[in-house]
């Protein structure tokens, strides 16, 4: 199966109780299902998020012709999507306006073990499994 992987970054606000609230909103569960629906939707096939300090890194893996420019502008359209960002927006270095695209910053990737292409951070990386 062929997929593409994409990898961000996100600083949360530098406070104990807020990282504390950011992680228990993304606990087991917590996740509105809005939100996890409408990223299946746009093609979004699974999503990792781990934390360091106030650094998010997040690993996002989707179906191989995914376009990341228009799934983004579609998700920003999903119902409760900006209210989902507004709430998360308090424990974040963003404003409370800004889409998910505007907030997590896609990385580039400057190495892999056997790499063999190289690949446009907004291109995601092409996988097979």
């Amino acid at each position: 199966m062929k997929f593409k992987r994409y990898c961000k970054t996100l600083k949360l606000v530098d406070d104990p109780v807020l990282i504390e609230q950011y992680k228990k909103a993304h606990g087991i569960g917590r996740v509105w299902p809005e939100i996890r629906e409408g990223m299946k939707e746009v093609g979004i096939l699974d999503m990792e998020i781990y934390i360091h300090g106030t650094s998010l890194f997040m690993i996002m893996d989707t179906v191989a012709d995914f376009d990341h420019e228009k799934a983004f502008a579609e998700l920003a359209q999903k119902p409760r999507q900006a209210e989902w960002e507004a709430h998360m927006a308090q424990f974040q270095q963003s404003s409370e306006t800004a889409s998910a695209d505007e907030k997590w910053q896609l990385m580039e990737r400057i190495y892999e073990l056997d790499q063999k292409m190289a690949y446009p951070a907004s291109d995601g990386q092409l996988k097979e499994i």
